[in-house]
């Protein structure tokens, strides 16, 4: 099974709880067992963020993650044995989750083949705007890894439809504007702009950017096929949580489990 089938096929069996991990924060021990406890905890698709040094979507809670992961040196290479480990253990979609300049620098290697034989499934650049994608999407589609975009409030109605016809696996919608962080609410027009989105294009679409709690996630899910879920766990790592408590407080998030009365 290649990568785009294998996120196709997620979809089709259920919606996704997704977990956000930034690779190298902690060292790679640290995120390859922060993954199979968040795994453990009901995340089926995760995110494996490749850290950089200029994050400008993302809050001070994944900002001081990077950093942390840059001054341990951690590679690309490094992620891609991280994603050899994880596929040992679990066969849930692997998305690779960076900024346009680690990747623009391996466009002229044979990083997207070594992606795909590694367990890759999908990629999305945050910062690299669809015009500017070609060389991506295509090394992407050559090695059946997913080409994934992000759409936010403000894009424009037929731009979504413009970017939904490039994209495959499924639509990462950033429902706020600013960065990524921990919040206590939803947009007060997240119901409205989902449901435009969702009667305009074809694929999944799943939302992040401040979904911290099991009521969110679970309000997210009801217009979503899939909901996101990254500074949390993130910050818990960076409070030092076990991997035992961090299985623990995805189990208490996750949306697709009924909560016991």
């Amino acid at each position: 099974m290649n990568g785009i089938q294998r996120i196709q096929n997620r979809f089709k069996q259920e919606k996704v709880f997704v977990a956000y991990l930034t690779a190298g924060d902690g060292g790679m021990q640290r995120t390859l067992d922060a993954a199979l406890a968040l795994i453990a905890g009901g995340v089926n698709m995760l995110e494996i963020g490749v850290p950089f040094s200029d994050p400008v979507a993302d809050g001070p809670v994944i900002q001081r993650a990077a950093k942390r992961a840059l001054a341990a040196k951690t590679t690309l290479q490094d992620i891609l044995q991280l994603t050899k480990e994880i596929r040992k253990k679990s066969d849930i979609p692997l998305i690779l989750f960076s900024y346009l300049n680690p990747i623009f620098s391996v466009f002229n290697t044979t990083f997207f083949q070594e992606a795909a034989a590694a367990g890759i499934d999908g990629a999305l650049l945050v910062d690299c705007p669809l015009e500017e994608s070609n060389v991506f999407q295509q090394k992407c589609l050559e090695n059946h890894i997913a080409p994934i975009y992000v759409i936010t409030p403000s894009t424009p109605m037929e731009r979504v439809r413009k970017i939904a016809q490039h994209g495959k696996g499924f639509l990462y919608y950033a429902c706020r504007k600013g960065t990524t962080g921990v919040r206590t609410d939803l947009p007060s027009d997240f119901t409205e702009k989902m449901q435009s989105i969702q009667a305009n294009v074809n694929l999944p679409v799943i939302t992040g950017f401040g979904i911290s709690s099991r009521d969110a996630a679970t309000k997210v899910l009801q217009y979503a096929d899939g909901v996101v879920v990254g500074s949390l766990f993130v910050k818990a790592l960076e409070d030092g949580i076990t991997p035992t408590e961090l299985t623990t407080l995805a189990a208490s998030i996750n949306p697709l489990v009924r909560k016991k009365v």
